[in-house]
């Protein structure tokens, strides 16, 4: 049977507004509405606004809600206040990826889980099957949430003064809640694109009403395309590119977020294993000496032998380079090695760089 297509509660919005839609994670979302290079460069001088209402939340309560989360999350919630954030990894027994997520602290008995889109169910499954033994509630509340990325320089003053929201103090990576009307909405400085900004979470009148408000002031929307380009600038990861099933923390140049010196946690041991081993492969940054553009798929070579393959690449919007984050085999992962892109028929030459191809600007 085919599966039915999922829409957010903006669908409406963005059609009106004339978007350019696509198939995404099952929902129908846009993906550009007056182009990516003028969208993308919005967030990094200005601001703009996303539907992100397609990801997924999870709740988990109970007495045993910070034992079970540190026992399915590979970075550390120890002793963190209230209201912080953490971004990490649950980890499959072997070490690949289940997902990448954000954690949030609401207290000891109350965590709040923000999970990608395309693995919602297979992800509530997996929390939902480890949760033998602990004295946990877990609500999948993905159908309840909507979501609006608000995000770039100009993010904060736009969510103070359009949507009436007392945001300047929340520091980066914490969140706070808002009584509004008759429902709690929550709002986070976080985002996914390198730029400050804030990620508000609410019922779905309460997102169309906050979505119609940011229209009203002018304020550009974004679609998939650029949160694309700008998250890779910036070197994040895309679960399903730089991240899987197959593709370790480790691997994935993200052992900063594995606390291995925390008690068990599912992966641990095979993790520990990668980081005291060395890993045969990892994810590195590629620069082209020409305007080519790699693409996901494509093979890196050396003297002819393929040593790995693109994960994402792109035309970079903000440093006009053809730049791409690469899965490359050992030694050639070293930086400032030379190494060549098969594009087509043709090979081009490219260097080693750091994965991250242009400076991040949060709130310090």
């Amino acid at each position: 049977m085919e599966e039915k297509i999922k829409e957010t509660c903006l669908h409406g919005r963005h059609i009106l507004l004339g978007a350019q839609m696509s198939l995404f994670a099952g929902y129908d979302m846009p993906i550009q509405y007056k182009g990516i290079a003028e969208e993308h460069n919005a967030v990094r001088q200005n601001v703009g606004v996303f539907d992100v209402s397609h990801m997924g939340e999870v709740r988990i309560t109970g007495p045993d809600a910070y034992k079970f989360v540190s026992h399915i999350f590979v970075n550390d919630v120890t002793g963190a206040p209230d209201g912080q954030i953490f971004y990490g990894m649950m980890c499959y027994e072997d070490g690949g990826t289940v997902d990448d997520l954000l954690v949030y602290k609401v207290n000891d008995h109350e965590y709040f889980l923000v999970i990608n889109a395309s693995n919602i169910e297979k992800d509530v499954d997996w929390i939902v099957k480890n949760s033998a033994g602990f004295d946990v509630k877990i609500e999948n509340q993905s159908d309840y949430y909507g979501e609006v990325a608000v995000q770039g320089p100009k993010a904060e003053e736009t969510v103070e003064k359009v949507l009436g929201l007392d945001v300047k103090e929340i520091p980066f990576y914490n969140f706070k809640t808002f009584r509004v009307g008759d429902e709690e909405i929550i709002v986070s400085r976080t985002g996914y694109t390198g730029e400050d900004g804030f990620e508000i979470y609410g019922s779905h009148e309460y997102i169309q009403d906050v979505w119609d408000r940011l229209m009203h002031a002018g304020v550009q929307p974004c679609g998939l395309g650029c949160r694309d380009t700008l998250r890779f600038e910036v070197g994040l990861p895309l679960y399903g590119d730089e991240l899987s099933a197959e593709i370790s923390p480790i691997e994935a140049s993200l052992s900063m977020f594995v606390k291995l010196d925390k008690p068990e946690f599912i992966g641990k041991e095979a993790l520990l294993k990668q980081k005291e081993d060395g890993v045969r492969r990892r994810i590195v940054g590629l620069e082209l000496d020409d305007t080519a553009i790699p693409r996901h798929g494509y093979a890196v070579e050396v003297d002819g032998k393929q040593v790995g393959e693109i994960t994402t690449g792109y035309r970079s919007i903000s440093t006009g380079k053809s730049v791409a984050m690469a899965m490359i085999e050992k030694p050639y992962d070293k930086l400032g090695t030379r190494v060549e892109v098969r594009i087509r028929k043709k090979t081009f030459p490219a260097t080693v760089v750091k994965k991250r191809f242009y400076d991040k600007n949060y709130k310090k």
